[in-house]
């Protein structure tokens, strides 16, 4: 079983590439290879509205036509049985790398026929983790479930099923005496990375295990 992993972080070794390690691990416990691919990597377009992929009789088998540096990830993704994209939240939204991802890679599977809009016969579960410097409260008051959440409803149309896990108030510097940014109290950011971010690592390595198990045949 293959679980495609998707860093649309900018930042290796960070926040963001470390939940998705945490998941890598679950989901190797629970059978599957994983993979992991570094979008920030290479340079590639968003959809670029060619529709190659709606052409009546067409052969893309729900794989984007447009052919660059991130082609080699959509094959991933098209033949993974798991895909989890985790990104860092930049106003609201994942970041313009993941995003990107997401429209190369659900616009192709998308049909546009009346009452069934799935093109992919079987089911292969998805996540998003996302990481964040804001407080979940503060989180709530500025709609992120809602605005976040909408990316989750896009890949359960898509791929059948999907989650969200959230890490909320990270540690966005390792050294904060070198940025501008008084409303942030180190100690208070250290306490919440040492208690706070090991149960994010674990609830991630949960993830990646349940996704595996959920993609598993049935007996």
């Amino acid at each position: 079983m293959k679980a495609l992993f998707v860093n649309g972080s900018p930042r290796k070794n960070w926040n963001t590439h470390k939940m998705l390690e945490s998941a890598m691990e679950g989901a190797a416990e629970a059978g599957a290879v994983p993979d992991l691919a570094h979008l920030y990597d290479s340079a590639f377009k968003g959809c670029v509205s060619c529709f190659a992929c709606k052409v009546r009789n067409g052969r893309t088998e729900g794989l984007c036509a447009f052919r660059d540096a991130l082609t080699p990830t959509l094959e991933k993704a098209r033949e993974a049985d798991v895909i989890v994209v985790g990104s860092p939240v930049y106003f609201g939204y994942p970041t313009a790398s993941a995003r990107a991802f997401l429209e190369r890679l659900m616009y192709p599977l998308l049909a546009y026929k009346v009452g069934e809009m799935r093109l992919l016969a079987k089911t292969v579960p998805t996540a998003m983790i996302y990481t964040m410097n804001c407080p979940e409260k503060l989180a709530d008051q500025l709609d992120y479930p809602l605005l976040l959440g909408a990316n989750a409803d896009a890949l359960e149309r898509t791929f059948g099923y999907s989650e969200t896990l959230c890490a909320y108030d990270t540690y966005q510097f390792s050294d904060y005496s070198r940025y501008d940014v008084p409303m942030f109290n180190e100690k208070d950011k250290a306490r919440q990375r040492e208690e706070q971010f090991p149960r994010d690592l674990r609830n991630a390595r949960e993830l990646g295990k349940r996704l595996v198990r959920k993609a598993a045949p049935q007996d």
